[in-house]
């Protein structure tokens, strides 16, 4: 079984760098690396190509249409993308081969990050290990799928028109699409929690709200609400919508606090103690990894993400309704005439 290992990278020599030199220590024989090169100014492909890898240039389209342009080139059986930010283990490649070969009956797999993120600051750290929860504490059967270290058959791969490059040219929900038309085909896709890679990002406020609310949030909202569906794992568990209304409730209850004195009070911490009790297994998870401080430090995060993701949906489903009502009430007045 041949596997095509596929990164895209734009401006990302100094974490490409370490990338290539992980995955030049995979113990796997029967693999090749194809890295993208999607438009950059830095010197990606010539460092690339210094790295034994197979580069193909292509004007800056995202990371969408880099991953099609790969997957166009590649040879493997199997394609497996990863970001340029992430280091595999030398048993990564094949780990991937093995899954495949006890689980005849998936298209696609795909894993997580692990615990130990390279950036040391909270917010890398914090973002990591939601990531690393999310994706551990999750049913095997998925229905979505991640391009952050996720592997698919390439016949299906082709078949289904690989990802939805015009529909995302910024990095996006692309692989989460990808996912949902897989299952959408009657395909199976496995969350392999043994399969994990060690991230390198180093995140930012300004850097996270951009990407939760821009790049995922709004529109992965638009693929739930035009598919009609809202699916029950990964950040969409019944538990973190729960959470989500509990924290639009808290956060009411503290505007009107100077109205209600001390009984609004006792409700804000009712409130707040309910999202503790809802979120308590991963909490205890923070605090067994960094410790106390440390998660006295994310639960507030950790609920402001709720507000955002929730306020995020509402607007999109909101302004989806509206325009079906616009394009009902527009078909009807022609009709009419």
């Amino acid at each position: 079984m041949k596997i095509s290992v596929i990164i895209p990278v734009h401006n990302g020599r100094h974490h490409l760098h370490h990338c290539l030199s992980a995955l030049n220590q995979t113990r796997y024989p029967d693999w090749e690396c194809l890295v993208v090169d999607d438009g950059s100014t830095d010197d990606s492909a010539a460092l690339a190509r210094q790295s034994g890898a197979c580069v193909i240039s292509t004007p800056h389209s995202g990371p969408a249409h880099a991953r099609n342009m790969g997957a166009l080139a590649a040879q493997g059986d199997m394609l497996l993308f990863i970001d340029a930010d992430v280091l595999v283990e030398p048993g990564t490649v094949g780990t991937v081969a093995a899954i495949f070969a006890a689980h005849p009956e998936i298209a696609a797999c795909f894993g997580s990050y692990d615990d130990s993120p390279t950036e040391t600051n909270f917010l890398s750290q914090y973002r990591n290990l939601l990531h690393h929860y999310v994706h551990q504490r999750s049913r095997s059967e998925a229905s979505t799928f991640w391009s952050g270290c996720g592997a698919i058959r390439r016949t299906v791969f082709r078949e289904l028109g690989g990802f939805a490059a015009s529909q995302f040219p910024e990095p996006s929900v692309e692989d989460i699409e990808l996912g949902y038309r897989l299952r959408a085909a009657g395909y199976q896709i496995r969350l392999e929690k043994l399969l994990q890679v060690t991230h390198m990002k180093r995140w930012t406020v300004r850097q996270m709200l951009k990407t939760d609310i821009w790049g995922r949030a709004i529109p992965w909202s638009r693929l739930i609400v035009q598919g009609g569906g809202l699916p029950n794992e990964l950040n969409l568990q019944t538990s973190q919508r729960v959470s989500t209304a509990v924290a639009f409730i808290g956060l009411a209850l503290l505007l009107l606090l100077p109205l209600w004195g001390w009984w609004g009070l006792l409700a804000v911490g009712t409130a707040v103690g309910a999202l503790i009790w809802l979120n308590r297994d991963f909490y205890t998870f923070l605090r067994q990894k960094r410790g106390l401080r440390f998660l006295l430090a994310a639960m507030p995060w950790h609920w402001f993400y709720f507000l955002y993701s929730g306020a995020s949906f509402l607007a999109v489903t909101a302004v989806y309704k509206f325009s079906r009502v616009r394009t009902f009430t527009s078909t009807q007045k022609h009709l009419n005439t």
